[in-house]
């Protein structure tokens, strides 16, 4: 049976709103609302991601991936402080995240400048309003448990040469949290760090001390690293939430993109059974609440090696059998060394 066209307002145009826009537009009539002017729209994330993985979900768009990539990794150094990790990539790239956003909304009914309310929104006709309002989560019910780790990110353009060649991270202590250089293209790159204890200020202006460039852009916003689980509701009356709103980010990384994605797909597949949606994506995204429990513990420093070793091997199965998908090499020694900071 042919599903029924709805009309439907997706709000907030970042990476699971204008894929939706872009996607649900081909059998539904729908309209896309983001608060930022069109001249002013920032795209919000250090720009890192797997191009096996990205490109698979646009290729059914009709929309090749690799147009947008900047700089395709080698390998990723991780700074224990002591030790310097080095591992090999699998298709981790920065891409034009921005780009990507604005061709996905292309010849779409996309409203920029428009900030969309509830009262404006719920009372304008609509079957169904997207809530892909990230962190902000406008349209649903506030949580009664919400973790956030605020964060800070420098576009920073280096003459005659950027600090290194390829991704650098230093994980803080307690994994608290990291700061995080990514290479873009002709000599930019992103220069940021997130920390539970706001620390993040601190090192990220202590890297840019030590490897000083010109700040084009600067950009803070705190990140939801409340998994799935603990963010019901994910839809209330005609309203249903997609990507960080309902807490698709992946807690270790803090990596959001490709979440975000994948459930706005489910979101389409699954239209218009909400609940369906609910299920298919409390499923997915399963092994979210058991990373989050391991970075909480870590966190409060009450993570034991020992009584917590189930947690850290099913976070190290889950990302050993998905290396294309994260882009990297797993190595259970190198997971294990990080948590152990």
């Amino acid at each position: 049976m042919a599903k029924r066209e709805l009309k439907i307002a997706v709000v907030g145009l970042g990476v699971a709103g204008s894929y939706l826009l872009n996607r649900l537009s081909e059998q539904h009539e729908v309209d896309g609302y983001e608060r930022q002017p069109f001249d002013r729209f920032n795209a919000v994330c250090a720009w890192g991601t797997s191009r096996h993985e990205l490109g698979k979900i646009l290729s059914p768009l009709g929309i090749s991936f690799e147009q947008y990539i900047l700089h395709d990794g080698k390998y990723m150094r991780v700074d224990l402080g002591e030790e310097m990790l080095e591992i090999p990539l699998k298709g981790l790239v920065t891409f034009d995240k921005h780009q990507l956003e604005l061709d996905l909304v292309k010849g779409q009914r996309a409203h920029f400048g428009v900030k969309a309310t509830p009262d404006s929104i719920l009372n304008d006709g609509y079957d169904l309003v997207v809530d892909a309002t990230g962190n902000h989560r406008a349209f649903l019910p506030k949580l009664s448990q919400d973790f956030f780790i605020p964060c800070i990110e420098y576009k920073v353009r280096y003459n005659p040469s950027p600090p290194t060649d390829d991704f650098y991270i230093k994980p803080f202590r307690h994994d608290s949290g990291y700061l995080w250089y990514f290479p873009l293209e002709k000599g930019n790159g992103y220069v940021g760090a997130g920390d539970f204890f706001r620390k993040h200020l601190e090192f990220a202006d202590e890297y840019n001390r030590n490897h000083p460039g010109e700040i084009i852009k600067k950009i803070g916003r705190p990140i939801r690293f409340t998994p799935p689980r603990l963010c019901e509701p994910f839809y209330q009356g005609k309203v249903v939430g997609v990507g960080e709103s309902i807490g698709t980010i992946f807690p270790i990384l803090g990596e959001g993109i490709i979440p975000s994605l994948e459930c706005a797909e489910i979101l389409c597949e699954t239209l218009p059974d909400l609940e369906e949606y609910r299920e298919r994506v409390l499923d997915h995204f399963s092994i979210f609440y058991d990373i989050y429990r391991l970075v909480k513990l870590k966190i409060e420093n009450r993570f034991n090696p020992i009584r917590h070793a189930n947690l850290l091997m099913k976070t190290y199965r889950y990302m050993k059998a998905r290396e294309e998908r994260f882009g990297m090499t797993i190595r259970a020694n190198d997971l294990y060394k990080i948590i152990r900071m």
